[in-house]
């Protein structure tokens, strides 16, 4: 065993000063790493940091689902009222007999055109209530987030005190 000690020390002796070897190099990067690790785990915020982005992540997927819902809704409910919108004008048409008086037919259309401009209107104050309360609940996600966040840093901050 000395002689396997004494050949690695001479093997040391040999190298020209300032250049160092592959242990040295290697301790040289890792030891700080490792020190650095074994601080950040000591840390009562570490596993915080992991919990507070993981539940911001979920926050995001939620208002995201809710986004998307809510745009789902409004497709779904204009489609509805597009159908509803054509069903009337059909039936309006169909109404409408070849041997009538044209001034009738005119007056059912001009009626029918009023009733479908007010329709219009309302269908669009829906719509845009819908979106706007979905969007409205996916901002409420994100903004319960943002609050629970400056609560846990100013608890985290009273810690500290």
């Amino acid at each position: 065993m000395a002689t396997s000690k004494s050949s690695t020390t001479s093997a040391k002796k040999a190298r020209p000063a300032g250049i160092p070897t592959a242990e040295d190099v290697q301790d040289a990067f890792i030891k700080p790493l490792k020190g650095m690790a074994e601080r950040l785990q000591s840390l009562p915020l570490a596993g915080s940091i992991v919990e507070s982005g993981r539940k911001d992540l979920q926050a995001l997927v939620q208002a995201n689902e809710k986004s998307y819902q809510g745009l789902q809704a409004v497709v779904q409910r204009q489609t509805e009222m597009l159908k509803s919108s054509i069903e009337d004008w059909q039936g309006t048409v169909k109404g409408m007999a070849a041997g009538t008086d044209p001034r009738e037919n005119l007056a059912k259309l001009d009626a029918m055109g009023k009733a479908a401009f007010k329709q219009a209107l309302d269908d669009i104050r829906e719509l845009s209530e819908m979106a706007a309360k979905s969007q409205s609940e996916a901002f409420d996600v994100v903004r319960r987030r943002i609050q629970d966040n400056v609560d846990e840093v100013s608890k985290l901050l009273k810690q500290r005190k």
